[in-house]
């Protein structure tokens, strides 16, 4: 059973306090939060999708830090609905992939410093495990941008999600 989400409207009513714990539980940047707070209200969704993807290519790498430390590595555990919804593709991976995975993962922990973060709403085991083989042949610096883009996709999927059903 799913409850209708606040809407738009029900966003921009919101006290501060609810509206900036409701987007901690989308992105776990304080600063990120604060930002689309202080700019309610917003004239559509795609106005507030819009300054989300703004916010996080403006947040400092300390926020992105945190940001991060929230999202579970890919083939590991899913530590909320979200993740596991997100993370979908994996759950029936064959053992030889998730294992690539698991060892994909520490790769690239090891040569960028965080977590391999991507969007991975809709993909494959497969997929996942090949775009991670390709971002290891990244410069840190394009990685970082990466990591921004593939941050404002998912916050984009989980703030329509604050918006339109809360499961």
């Amino acid at each position: 059973m799913t409850d209708q989400g606040p809407g738009l409207a029900g966003f921009a009513a919101m006290s501060d306090d609810a509206a900036y714990q409701a987007l901690l539980a989308c992105c776990s940047s304080p600063g990120l939060a604060g930002s689309l707070v202080a700019g309610r209200p917003y004239p559509s969704v795609e106005a507030l999708l819009d300054a989300a993807d703004v916010a996080v290519m403006r947040l400092p790498e300390s926020e992105m830090d945190l940001a991060l430390a929230a999202h579970p590595r890919i083939a590991e555990r899913p530590r909320s609905a979200a993740s596991a919804r997100e993370q979908a593709g994996v759950a029936t991976a064959a053992d030889a992939v998730r294992a690539a995975l698991v060892a994909g993962n520490r790769a690239y922990e090891e040569r960028f410093g965080h977590i391999y973060l991507v969007c991975a709403t809709g993909k494959s085991a497969e997929e996942l495990l090949a775009l991670l083989t390709a971002r290891l042949r990244n410069d840190p610096e394009t990685e970082r941008r990466v990591v921004r883009t593939e941050l404002a996709k998912i916050n984009r999927i989980r703030l329509r999600g604050l918006l339109e059903y809360r499961r």
